[in-house]
């Protein structure tokens, strides 16, 4: 189903209905109660209360930077009635791989329209005791013109609760459509069943230019949270870096010193669920969740430490401060960025196309809560202006990937996990072109 609908773009406003699914966009919803204002040029999108009392940033652009309206778009919906979607991949020529969270399946969108069955080939990943899996990000291989492989993020169950994130690969046959060789090349640790282990699962990946894959891993943590994101034994609340067989970079910060894991590129994470390379300077950035407000922008560099959860620009659910309720330490590194109250940041992406010269510079940040594509003007490492586009959709935004066409793709996510008679799902995919 293909359908088109004009949006004119600088009179919206934040959708204020709560978001639903993931426990932690749901809690984040309920502990943002006041509606935000209607946007006005030049002032901030947001001027609520902050959840962090007197919650003040370290430079001035590092937050509520002001609105910018651009040109009006125009949407079109190449698919709906997709299963929470997690990622999507565009395929040369016109096709495009879409990952459905739960039950873990990957579907094909043809060029010409229409969604495939979903993938075979996925099942030799589900273990024993597990009768699912859940998919999440990606990607294709550098090389995927002439060896069709692909690269993506799962989890699986081990006695009946979430694993550690997984990575695997495979070669697709768009013809059929099915997967083949598909192999789990990496496994992060612990592979543990624990309470939890329920949320928070990161699982972006991002090719470097040098060909090896930076991977996210979040910290599982409740509350209070824990202090895993700050030790060097553990996978979890870390930006990890891999060869595409799964083993350690081989220059990465940490190899060779004991009791730290030698995937280990930076620490002191959350939970990062978006990562995009900057394509004018090569440099690496990522989204983080945060609790009750704090929701990051990082770049990403090689041995550092974020902070997590030393220092955050949030509290805890229960209203409490995280630890000494610090926003800024020595020798941890500060966001470029931050959102108090949550936007609920999810997919990650750098304009790199001519159809919208307005959006040069621009970054785009999947808002769950927030219901809004949030653009971010880059100049410099800093965010010097902002806009929230589709948010007459009230649909959460997962997922973003700007195509070699120039138009830029939206995976909307109705929060749901399975298709039953009463709650059908209302997931869509949409593309973004100039009006």
């Amino acid at each position: 189903m293909t359908s088109r609908t004009d949006y004119l773009v600088g009179t919206l406003v934040l959708a204020l209905v709560p978001a639903v699914g993931d426990a932690q966009a749901a809690r984040e919803s309920a502990a943002t109660a006041t509606p935000p204002a209607a946007l006005v040029e030049g002032r901030p999108v947001d001027s609520r209360p902050t959840e962090k009392p007197g919650n003040k940033p370290e430079f001035p652009e590092q937050t509520r930077a002001p609105y910018h309206a651009t040109k009006p778009y125009t949407i079109t919906t190449l698919a709906d009635g997709i299963t929470a979607p997690w990622s999507l991949a565009l395929l040369p020529g016109g096709q495009m791989l879409i990952t459905e969270r739960l039950p873990g399946k990957m579907r094909l969108r043809q060029a010409e329209g229409g969604l495939s069955a979903p993938l075979d080939g996925l099942e030799v990943l589900r273990s024993p005791d597990a009768a699912d899996i859940g998919l999440l990000d990606v990607v294709l291989d550098p090389a995927f013109a002439t060896n069709h492989r692909i690269f993506f993020t799962f989890y699986d169950y081990v006695g009946g609760t979430n694993s550690n994130t997984c990575v695997a690969r495979a070669r697709l046959d768009e013809a059929t459509p099915r997967l083949t060789d598909v192999a789990v090349i990496f496994r992060a640790e612990p592979r543990i069943p624990s309470k939890r282990l329920g949320g928070k699962t990161g699982g972006r990946l991002v090719f470097g230019s040098d060909g090896n894959l930076f991977l996210t891993i979040g910290d599982r943590s409740d509350s209070p949270p824990w202090d895993v994101a700050q030790r060097l034994d553990t996978h979890l609340g870390k930006v990890l870096r891999i060869t595409p067989d799964g083993a350690p970079a081989p220059d990465n910060p940490f190899i060779g010193k004991a009791g730290v894991l030698p995937e280990i590129w930076a620490y002191g994470s959350r939970n990062a669920e978006g990562l995009a390379l900057d394509p004018r300077t090569g440099r690496l950035w990522a989204n983080e969740h945060g609790p009750r407000g704090g929701d990051e922008l990082n770049v990403i560099e090689r041995g550092k430490n974020y902070g997590w959860p030393l220092v955050a620009h949030g509290i805890d659910y229960p209203g409490s401060p995280i630890g000494d309720g610090l926003t800024h330490k020595d020798g941890l590194q500060d966001p470029v960025y931050y959102w108090d109250p949550v936007i609920a940041p999810s997919g990650l992406a750098f304009y790199t196309g001519r159809l919208f010269p307005e959006w040069k510079d621009s970054l785009f940040v999947g808002g769950l809560r927030s219901m809004t594509l949030v653009r971010l003007k880059i100049v410099d490492d800093k965010v010097v202006e902002e806009e929230p586009l589709l948010a007459e959709l009230r649909k959460r935004i997962r997922e973003v990937r700007v195509g070699p066409d120039g138009a830029v793709y939206v995976l909307t996510d109705s929060g749901g996990s399975a298709v039953t008679a009463n709650t059908p799902p209302t997931s869509t995919l949409l593309k973004l072109t100039p009006k």
